[in-house]
């Protein structure tokens, strides 16, 4: 007989162990039967931190003075062919 501390079979070290019945066991392999969808939440901090790098970079172009120069040439000029 098994005490709560000792290990009657140790298995050979894969994942699938003795069936699990009931709504325990449903739930079990409806988790396995679905695949890795979505994003884990270190996979988010990632996604977050390049999300406002790239922001930070399209803020900087958007605002450096070649292309606020380049969309007053711009305006500039479609105003002045209205008139």
């Amino acid at each position: 007989m098994a005490t709560a501390n000792t290990v009657e079979d140790p298995g050979d070290g894969t994942a699938d162990g003795p069936p699990i019945s009931g709504r325990l066991g449903r739930r079990w392999a409806a988790v396995r039967a679905t695949g890795e969808a979505g994003m884990s939440t270190a996979e988010y901090a990632v996604g977050t931190v390049a999300a406002c790098a790239f922001a930070a970079v399209l803020y900087r172009v958007v605002t450096g003075s070649s292309i606020v120069d380049g969309l007053t040439a711009l305006v500039d000029s479609a105003l002045a062919t209205l008139s």
